[in-house]
């Protein structure tokens, strides 16, 4: 395991929160293992995947505001989404709409979708309720194959 992981690890739900926000976002890290660790050290399945879902949800969010308010310049100076991946994302979900936001949780795919949310100008609820719903069915799905 990485750092990081060992790190989110020894914090218990708080880390999982953590690793969760960051593999959320556009940076590349996964989470799956610090979630998939936490019922063999004795935390709740629910409670992990509650502060698992809070995290990516947040992380989640904070790639939809900077679709939704700053594009330009996270892009033009930092962030860097290969064409082809951006074009994806956006086919997906003008094909499905506000439904596609359920497969934010995906990789690849799944951020460039939260940011296009935010360019769509989507409302914030219906961007909450899809996302909170994909990240917390794709948790426990995960929690209960495990365990």
């Amino acid at each position: 395991m990485t750092e990081l992981s060992d790190l989110a690890l020894s914090l218990g739900y708080p880390g999982v929160f953590l690793v969760s926000f960051i593999a959320s976002t556009l940076i590349p890290f996964s989470n799956e293992v610090v979630v998939a660790a936490m019922p063999a050290l004795g935390y709740g399945i629910w409670l992990t995947a509650i502060w698992a879902t809070a995290g990516g949800y947040l992380g989640s969010l904070l790639n939809y505001f900077v679709g939704k308010k700053g594009t330009d310049f996270f892009f033009a100076r930092w962030i860097k989404i290969k064409p082809e991946r951006w074009q994806q994302a956006e086919c997906i979900f003008q094909r499905w709409g506000n439904f596609a936001l359920f497969f934010v949780w995906l990789p690849i795919i799944g951020d460039p979708l939260a940011i296009i949310a935010g360019v769509f100008k989507v409302d914030w609820r219906l961007f909450s309720f899809w996302v909170i719903t994909g990240k917390f069915l794709r948790f426990m799905l995960l929690l209960g194959i495990l365990y």
